[in-house]
């Protein structure tokens, strides 16, 4: 790692109230950075105190309307946007079957769609700077799935999917791109889940069994003092993962990965073969 030149950043950060997002606004101004906070409802951010170096913004990211007004306002407050974490997002708890429609629907509208609107929004900002870091909020889910938490995984691959495409798109124009990947967080995450419209006992045995105890969870101040030092180097990784859990979890996802390619190498390549 090699820390870039120590200037101050102006960071656009949704998902602000809370969480990883609230500890990134609060890290940053500590550091003497400018911060563009985003959550559905500034009031939820007025503990933070009123200076200069900080604007509060009331959008819901799943109104691109909104999220291009918060820019614009952003802009005009600071100058520029260095850094943006599309931190927000929220989780589903239920088997894939149980969860109706109108939850998919609306998970995908704030954890994908949500995602799409701020980079359409911030996106003609940094090609005009010529720099930028974008943070993408994915999580330990971004590689590895478990029973009950199927939706959320989901809307958390697309956005791996398209961030992988974007960093290569934007690659020559001065912008960089990093996935977050954190493993279980001290936050409010997990007791916020939005409950499965109707469950079906066929799954207790697996969405609803008792979960052995693991590694204590990753306090949200270290997750963002981590993601902070990916921001200060100057070659940044593709992905961050955050905690113990995260990267064991995500190693053994991609172990399994690998091993099926070989074990059905065979079968692989021999849809290539001239007969």
């Amino acid at each position: 790692m090699t820390i870039a030149e120590n200037t101050s950043k102006v960071w656009f950060i949704t998902g602000a109230s809370s969480g990883i997002g609230r500890e990134l606004v609060r890290q940053a101004l500590d550091a003497g950075e400018s911060v563009a906070a985003v959550a559905r409802d500034s009031v939820t951010l007025r503990d933070l105190g009123s200076h200069d170096r900080l604007l509060t913004i009331s959008a819901d990211v799943a109104d691109e309307g909104a999220v291009r007004a918060a820019v614009d306002r952003a802009v005009a407050a600071f100058g520029r946007v260095d850094v943006v974490a599309n931190n927000a997002g929220y989780g589903v708890f239920g088997a894939v079957e149980e969860v109706d429609d109108a939850q998919a629907r609306a998970i995908f509208d704030t954890n994908v769609f949500g995602v799409l609107n701020v980079l359409r929004a911030v996106l003609p900002v940094l090609r005009r700077q010529g720099s930028g870091h974008i943070l993408q909020g994915s999580s330990i889910f971004g590689q590895t799935a478990v029973p009950g938490l199927g939706l959320l995984a989901a809307t958390k691959y697309a956005v791996e999917g398209l961030s992988d495409a974007l960093a290569a798109e934007v690659a020559p124009l001065g912008v960089k791109v990093t996935l977050v990947q954190p493993g279980p967080t001290d936050t409010a995450f997990g007791g916020n889940l939005d409950q499965a419209a109707t469950t079906h006992a066929d799954y207790d045995r697996t969405v609803r069994a008792p979960l052995p105890d693991g590694p204590a969870a990753s306090a949200a101040g270290r997750v963002a003092a981590g993601i902070r030092i990916a921001v200060a180097d100057i070659d940044p990784p593709r992905r961050l993962a955050l905690g113990v859990v995260s990267g064991s979890a995500m190693r053994a996802a991609l172990d399994a990965r690998l091993a099926d390619l070989d074990t059905w190498s065979s079968v692989t390549e021999g849809v290539d073969a001239r007969q």
